[in-house]
């Protein structure tokens, strides 16, 4: 079995992950690809024909080195004092990604999130189309988001037929997700978008891409936590003495340092 979280694209120590695979390409540089084609559509939409290394890294947050490399993999070295052929590199990182044809998209789950996804306008633009959207519960069956109605989830093997899905996307509760994710890998999908706070079980050849926004916001907690602590005692919006406070949650820095000791 195999399951993939995301990962930051751009973290300094992913030579790790720099193995290449059949193609050719790390899975750390794929990773990078979608961050570099939308700065050059940024550039493209400003009128900029060539672009600099360095300018290119600098839109995308990495280092010109980095970026280099990552394009040496697609075939593209730019130009010596030129530098890089805006249009043309749009359409070498998109050949790369598979973004040069349509691919249909169903998204299982209708709720706050699923609607979000389905009105978001970025994703045709990319190449992705939404086809089919569904749900279990029967006040949201029939009703219509962005275009498509909303059908029952025991329809889920039939449409992903009808519309040739590539790409499944799970915006269930958790408790739902697995049984959706078995679903869809049995009716033929083997790329998964899944949302749900729970780690998938998928067989060989099935690629799962996992999104949880509350872990990033608990990376984002631990950073912002360490900022203030490393304040003077008197800074605004300093926790930390030995005074009681009312109020005070000292339980989970307790917990911390106890876990920090063993």
């Amino acid at each position: 079995m195999q399951s993939n979280a995301m990962t930051s694209p751009f973290n300094d120590e992913d030579h790790a992950n720099d193995e290449a695979p059949a193609d050719g390409i790390p899975e750390a540089t794929v990773a990078r690809l979608p961050v570099y084609l939308r700065a050059l559509y940024g550039l493209a939409e400003r009128g900029i024909s060539t672009v600099a290394s360095e300018e290119l890294a600098a839109a995308a947050g990495v280092n010109s080195a980095k970026l280099r490399k990552d394009l040496s993999h697609l075939g593209s070295y730019g130009i010596r004092g030129v530098g890089y052929d805006v249009d043309y590199l749009v359409y070498q990182v998109s050949r790369t990604l598979g973004l040069t044809q349509d691919w249909p998209v169903v998204i299982v789950g209708a709720g706050n999130l699923g609607r979000a996804l389905a009105n978001y306008g970025g994703f045709v633009s990319r190449g992705f189309t939404i086809s089919a959207m569904l749900d279990s519960d029967p006040a949201i069956v029939g009703s219509r988001i962005a275009d498509l109605t909303v059908r029952p989830v025991d329809e889920l093997e039939a449409l992903v037929a009808r519309h040739k899905v590539a790409i499944g996307v799970i915006a269930t509760p958790a408790g739902s997700a697995q049984v959706v994710c078995d679903r869809l890998v049995s009716a033929g999908v083997t790329s998964i978008l899944n949302f749900a706070p729970l780690v998938l079980s998928v067989p060989e050849g099935v690629d799962v891409r996992k999104v949880d926004l509350s872990i990033e916001l608990q990376i984002l907690a631990f950073h912002a936590q360490r900022r203030s602590t490393s304040r003077p005692a008197d800074a605004p919006g300093h926790r930390g003495g030995n005074g009681g406070g009312a109020g005070r949650r000292s339980t989970p820095r307790v917990t911390a340092e106890l876990a920090a000791r063993g």
